[in-house]
């Protein structure tokens, strides 16, 4: 895949920052009076691979004016080797703009993580193509890739035309375009329709594309596959199947990619992916992988694999390395990975645990 290598950015993400309240001692929420506060995103999640290996970052986002966590998230963002811009909104009084909060416990043995997000008043529903310059960040500073999510992308009318404008601006100034469906049902109700012929949009326009069979379904309307039993190679072949006909209706994306994950217990997962790429199809089947909290473990797949691909390594790394960095998260309190370094996340591929001295 070819990029703009004067580019000052390897990764480009729009987010809407919040911060996850998480009980310690993989207590449940109701159950704890003692939590761990962490800034997070879904799209910082998956840029935090890049940053921490070395590659430049930009996040473009909202922030609440004069509030201490926006500040907090700002500096968290910061220590993450992030650079960033975003709109200073006034709160406009206790009931007006905040950060989300997501109230988030990790599960523990037979009692599976429960997520409660609270999201009313979320400052980064403003996100709005008038507060950058676009010009500026793709045309001069330049931009290799941008990671667009459809979480982003289905917040509100605004934001949706927002990921709508980046992708039509990236596209121009010849910026790589991922774009990660994730779907949720509370977000598209009574938009359906035109949620639909935004996110085919941006569809038609991406470079990669990342969703399970669900995605793929219900925001662009492809056929989903057909139920694979519960042997694992029977379920990838279908899927494969679904993937060739996402293929078909998108042919200009050059790779498309998945997780597959079986969950044993909160503490244990079979975890694997899929990636087909240029008629090539590259997979890690399921094996046993340990969980602190499973939160990130998708987002840190396609962070080590967007990493892989600017990175400029072979496809077969690509799906390696993503799957890697997703086992990694699973291991941090936080949402995102962490990684010191990439042999640390080729041993975590090669399954060696042992310590390093």
């Amino acid at each position: 895949m070819k990029f703009n290598e004067n580019s000052k950015y390897a990764l480009l993400v729009p987010t809407s920052m919040g911060v996850r309240l998480t009980p310690v001692n993989n207590q449940p929420m109701h159950s704890s009076d003692n939590h761990v506060l962490h800034a997070t995103s879904a799209e910082t999640n998956v840029a935090s691979i890049s940053a921490f290996l070395g590659l430049p970052v930009k996040v473009l986002t909202a922030f609440v004016k004069g509030s201490p966590v926006a500040r907090y998230i700002k500096d968290d963002l910061g220590r993450r080797h992030m650079d960033y811009e975003g709109k200073e909104v006034d709160q406009g009084g206790p009931w007006g703009y905040r950060h989300q909060f997501n109230l988030a416990d990790s599960g523990a043995g037979s009692r599976g993580p429960r997520v409660w997000n609270d999201r009313a008043g979320e400052v980064g529903r403003m996100l709005d193509v008038k507060d950058f310059d676009l010009e500026r960040i793709f045309g001069q500073e330049g931009v290799k890739l941008i990671h667009i999510s459809g979480l982003v992308g289905a917040l509100s009318k605004q934001s949706s035309k927002f990921c709508l404008e980046l992708a039509r601006a990236a596209k121009k100034y010849g910026t790589r375009i991922s774009f990660d469906l994730n779907y949720r049902a509370s977000f598209w109700e009574n938009r359906e329709e035109e949620l639909h012929e935004i996110f085919t949009e941006i569809a038609g326009v991406s470079d990669i594309l990342v969703g399970n069979e669900e995605d793929f379904q219900l925001c662009l309307g492809i056929e989903g596959p057909e139920p694979g039993g519960e042997d694992i190679d029977a379920k990838i072949d279908s899927f494969k199947e679904m993937i060739k006909r996402v293929g078909q209706a998108y042919p200009d994306t050059s790779v498309f990619a998945n997780t597959l994950r079986e969950v044993v217990s909160a503490g244990c997962h079979l975890w694997g992916a899929i990636m087909y790429e240029n008629e090539n199809w590259h997979v890690v089947k399921p094996r046993e992988i340990g969980v602190l909290d499973r939160i990130g473990g998708g987002d840190g797949f396609v962070g080590g694999m967007l990493y892989s691909i600017l990175k400029d390594w072979e496809p077969e790394k690509w799906v390696q390395f993503g799957w890697a960095t997703g086992a990694l998260a699973t291991t941090f309190a936080t949402d995102y990975a962490q990684p010191a370094d990439e042999e640390q996340v080729w041993s975590v591929w090669e399954g060696n645990a042992r310590v390093k001295r």
